[in-house]
């Protein structure tokens, strides 16, 4: 199984929202490894690895978030997945 990498910037109402935490959770559902934290600006940066069907379906699931969240944004970008390789499941930061 070949892993696939991505960096998301989420943009929005993404703070204070339960975001990172519903993240993890369908992260964890997904099998992904990797995690989510706030930024200073106010968003929220994911780093999903796993397969490539699964990080794709994090990445739609990014688009709306949980009920509170009002994303505005996704960013996406290559990540290398060697940044998640050891880590134990999907945390939060």
């Amino acid at each position: 199984m070949t892993t696939t990498a991505r960096r998301f910037f989420v943009e929005g109402r993404v703070q204070g929202v339960f975001f990172r935490g519903s993240t993890q959770s369908k992260a964890a559902e997904l099998g992904l490894s990797g995690y989510a934290i706030n930024l200073a600006d106010g968003r929220v940066e994911v780093l999903a690895a796993g397969t490539a069907s699964a990080v794709a379906a994090l990445a739609e699931w990014l688009q709306d978030g949980p009920p509170a969240a009002r994303v505005l944004a996704v960013t996406e970008a290559p990540a290398d997945p060697a940044e998640v390789l050891g880590s134990a499941g999907f945390r939060c930061g």
